[in-house]
């Protein structure tokens, strides 16, 4: 039996996140948050006294590590059952993903995981390279963008309802410079995928994204 898969992929800051979840959520599919997926490993690479030099042992952990994705008010990341959420933003969590990311047996075994996420009653994948490299042969897809204007101007809201002080011009400074990042890297660069529903946010609500999205899969 085919398993439908929605694939919602998108530069940093656009929404795919919290559209994804919302979809999963009226869909009652499953979710996979790619971005988590290589802090994940950083996590349970860090639980363990694994030589960070020795590859066979990084895969090995690789192998063995179970995600589950809850899209609650929040989104809630569990690895071998513990909740690891508030640690997949921490800065050591972010440097050693961006390590062990380069390394293409590590990228193997997480490729296959993220495709094992696939299962009834359907899948909605989030990330960059979802439509374009995890599942290429998805028959839907979305391309979900915004200016890069309106992308910070939503960052710069978030951060100042947390009370954390933040420059609005910087933060554009850093998503031009992210983006040019993910367009321009040698392995699965961000792109639209072939056929998908390109969808700029930029004036649109979440609940007129999110209907939208639901109208491609209706």
């Amino acid at each position: 039996m085919s398993i439908p898969v929605l694939t919602i992929d998108g530069p940093s800051g656009a929404g795919k996140g919290t559209v994804s979840r919302l979809v999963a959520k009226k869909l009652g599919w499953h979710y996979l948050d790619s971005g988590s997926i290589y802090r994940s490993l950083a996590i349970a690479l860090q639980k363990t006294s694994v030589d960070l030099a020795n590859i066979n042992d990084i895969v090995k952990v690789a192998q063995g590590m179970e995600l589950a994705f809850e899209c609650g008010d929040e989104l809630v990341v569990k690895l071998n059952g513990e909740n690891i959420t508030k640690q997949l933003s921490l800065e050591s969590t972010g440097s050693l993903a961006s390590k062990i990311a380069v390394v293409p047996n590590v990228r193997q075994i997480l490729l296959q995981k993220q495709r094992d996420f696939s299962r009834l009653p359907g899948l909605v994948a989030d990330g960059r390279d979802m439509g374009t490299v995890v599942f290429p042969e998805a028959k839907n897809k979305v391309f979900l963008t915004a200016s890069a204007v309106k992308r910070a101007e939503r960052r710069y809201k978030q951060l100042m309802e947390k009370e954390i002080n933040a420059n609005l011009i910087e933060i554009k400074n850093e998503i031009d410079a992210r983006d040019r990042r993910d367009m321009e890297r040698e392995i699965a660069p961000l792109a639209m995928p072939h056929n998908a529903l390109y969808i700029d946010s930029s004036a649109m609500s979440i609940n007129d994204v999110v209907e939208e999205v639901l109208n491609l899969i209706r």
